[in-house]
């Protein structure tokens, strides 16, 4: 990647990232984010998470290379106030992010679409079991599972609340997506699959004004679904920067053997 890059700087509203910013500002010359070659993004996953959505409805992507400056930072790089960040994003490590996205159709037939970074989720809206049929690629695959609910995650999400779901951990570039239910109580010992991200999953409710269930792409939720349709998006790619050796794939690897 060349040293000329134009950089732009986001920033959260955290007063953490806001300070990092105010000395990160007079190290470099920065640009507006519309003429920039890649975003600077400074703050926590959640901030990261939201820079990456805004893109997605911009005419133009570009690539995103976070420090943390926020809790977690699963997705950023660390915060290193003594060295060049021109440097350091002209030696970091692309990471491409396929986004899913899901269709969703409520009860009283109005239609929507978000984009998921993480997972989609659906979750019971009340104290009843949310009872779901399953379907991949037009075949039902199961035809009731009842539980909490029920998720599917993308390789760089499988460590977030798939993980906490006892999903499995998906190495980035494994072209796959983990279905991973949520708390289960029939079938009880179903522990959900492994499926390949060329997959269309497609959830129907099941008596869903007893049993009303809501859908979540990241931090969008629709409540009262009646159908939810997932695919990878086959248009939209996100680029992720990763500084050399902390890469996220070797996050996820690392992730695996943590006890």
């Amino acid at each position: 990647m060349a040293s000329d890059l134009k950089l732009a700087l986001v920033v959260s509203d955290s007063r953490k990232a806001q300070e990092g910013a105010a000395m990160l500002r007079s190290t470099h010359d920065w640009v507006k984010p519309a003429e920039a070659d890649v975003l600077v993004v400074l703050g926590g996953d959640g901030f990261l998470l939201h820079t990456l959505h805004e893109m997605l409805d911009w005419d133009r992507v570009m690539p995103c290379y976070g420090l943390n400056l926020g809790t977690v930072g699963f997705l950023m790089n660390g915060h290193h106030a003594d060295q060049n960040i021109g440097d350091l994003v002209a030696k970091a490590h692309r990471v491409a992010v396929h986004p899913l996205e899901m269709h969703v159709t409520t009860q009283d037939e109005r239609e929507m679409c978000y984009h998921a970074i993480n997972e989609v989720s659906l979750l019971r809206e009340t104290r009843q079991t949310a009872k779901i049929e399953v379907v991949v690629n037009g075949e039902v695959r199961m035809e009731e599972l009842a539980g909490d609910g029920i998720l599917v995650a993308t390789p760089a999400g499988s460590t977030a609340y798939n993980l906490s779901a006892n999903g499995p951990i998906l190495p980035l570039g494994c072209r796959m997506l983990a279905l991973t239910p949520i708390s289960p109580f029939r079938p009880r010992r179903w522990k959900g699959a492994i499926i390949p991200e060329s997959a269309e999953i497609e959830f129907r409710i099941r008596e869903p004004s007893k049993r009303p269930v809501a859908a979540v792409a990241d931090q969008k939720e629709v409540r009262d679904v009646k159908t939810v349709r997932i695919r990878a998006s086959t248009e939209k790619e996100l680029t992720l920067l990763f500084e050399p050796g902390f890469s996220l794939e070797e996050r996820i690897f690392a992730e695996q053997f943590q006890v």
